[in-house]
């Protein structure tokens, strides 16, 4: 397959490139078949192919960072823009300098944070190696980078002695996969293979920030919440939330398209109660916190899941997320409605996810048949 990147703004579709049908293996990797599963996995990435792996958060489509040919078969097989940004998975913190150029003047922050949150859930972004190469950037200058403390995929990694490229495994925009079987159901017949290892552990994508020195502490920006909060990260500097640019190009770190983790039923996520006007006709299904309270009594639903059953807790409520919301798209409802889980600590994280995935606003105006400026949506 040859594939032209476009010189002007990175706005190709490299998905829409075609590929050929092929047929996808399922292997277990749990304890008694583990190094079968990673041996099979790094021959094929070896090999220039793409495989499924699990992370910590969701599971990952993973190609050699070094190698652009297999890079391109991940956009392909996602049908993801060449504009949205690729993680870098490393398997050693020393691995970091050869895919980043850490600045002098935040080397000592990058350190305490790579040696408080590494292997874990969190993603830096960094002035980029000139090894890696354009397609993994968009033709960014920096680079985002984590450690995966998944074993299966911090072992494929260590044994093929390259960074993995590795988005979630699931087509660009849709719900992120956090089993075997979502991935499956998303890429079967696109990639050679799905090592299964089981359910993710966080069951959200990892949070990525980016750093600058400052004359007393260092700032922090927050590009996306995930597991690693706010709260835990105020110890190493000043921490801000990233606010979006109406004028900016293209995404300046990946998973942070304005649209996304979306299911194919419209999903609406609502301030209270007193906002949902169910159409005449239709059928709803709720997205509910803890399964109980003001929201599930007020309406005879299709289906009804809770993010965390009977006890309203924030971590729970991040592991089912994806889990839920896919089992609510395959409901049959016309619509799916969602209750607002509270933003602290992990709630930011969730809130942001319900936010992207919800559906457009100017279709929730119409659907709640309530004049734009009287309603307080959620951006």
């Amino acid at each position: 397959m040859r594939l032209r990147l476009p010189s002007k703004g990175w706005r190709m579709h490299i998905g829409k490139a075609c590929w050929f049908l092929m047929k996808t293996e399922l292997i277990s990797a749990n304890d008694e078949h583990c190094k079968e599963a990673v041996k099979a996995a790094v021959a094929l990435l070896a090999a220039g192919e793409v495989v499924a792996l699990p992370t910590e958060t969701v599971y990952g489509l993973a190609g050699n960072a070094f190698d652009a040919a297999a890079v391109a078969k991940i956009f392909a097989a996602k049908e993801r823009p060449s504009f949205d940004p690729l993680i870098v998975h490393i398997g050693r913190k020393a691995d970091l300098a050869r895919v980043a150029l850490v600045p002098e003047d935040i080397q000592t922050l990058v350190e305490k944070l790579t040696n408080a949150f590494w292997p874990g859930p969190l993603t830096l972004v960094l002035p980029r190696h000139p090894d890696i190469p354009d397609l993994v950037t968009s033709g960014l200058e920096t680079v985002a980078v984590r450690q995966s403390a998944n074993k299966i995929f911090s072992a494929v990694v260590k044994e093929l002695g390259q960074p993995l490229a590795a988005p979630s495994a699931n087509r660009f925009g849709r719900i992120s996969p956090t089993s075997a079987t979502a991935v499956w159901d998303e890429l079967q017949e696109r990639i050679p293979l799905i090592v299964d290892g089981g359910a993710c552990s966080q069951g959200l994508e990892s949070t990525i920030i980016r750093m600058e020195a400052g004359e007393k502490r260092p700032t922090i920006t927050i590009l996306r919440p995930g597991p690693i909060t706010k709260e835990m990260l105020q110890n190493f500097g000043k921490v801000e939330r990233w606010k979006p640019r109406r004028d900016a190009d293209a995404p300046a770190a990946p998973g942070m398209l304005e649209s996304h983790y979306a299911p194919r039923t419209p999903l609406y996520l609502l301030g209270s109660p007193a906002d949902f006007r169910p159409e005449p006709g239709k059928t709803y299904a709720l997205m509910s916190y803890a399964g109980e309270g003001p929201f599930v009594e007020m309406h005879a639903w299709k289906a009804v899941e809770p993010l965390s059953p009977g006890n309203g807790k924030l971590p729970e409520a991040a592991l089912r997320l994806f889990h839920i919301m896919r089992k609510l798209d395959a409901c049959g409802a016309d619509a799916i409605i969602v209750e607002p889980v509270s933003e602290v600590g992990l709630g930011v994280a969730i809130m942001d996810r319900l936010r992207r995935a919800s559906t457009a606003v100017w279709r929730w105006a119409w659907f709640c048949r309530i004049p734009f400026a009287k309603r307080g949506f959620f951006f």
